[in-house]
């Protein structure tokens, strides 16, 4: 062998109808990729609003504590 990949002869519209299952294929696996990156999305999304809820609760409940401990 002299390094050189191997010649192939295919028939132009075998070729074609080959590249278009293909580009059918790539359709899907990218849908699928993009509605698993939503998923996650709204997943992590989730979290960081249940995350700020926490941090706001807390920051209100402090600031009332000592607020009513003032007048006490």
């Amino acid at each position: 062998m002299d390094g050189k990949a191997p010649a192939a002869f295919v028939d132009p519209a075998e070729f074609s109808e080959v590249v278009k299952r293909l580009d059918k294929i790539d359709e899907k696996v990218e849908f699928v990729n993009s509605e698993v990156a939503q998923r996650i999305g709204k997943k992590v999304g989730r979290d960081i609003g249940i995350l700020y809820g926490a941090v706001f609760g807390l920051l209100l409940f402090l600031i009332y504590v000592s607020v009513s401990s003032m007048f006490l």
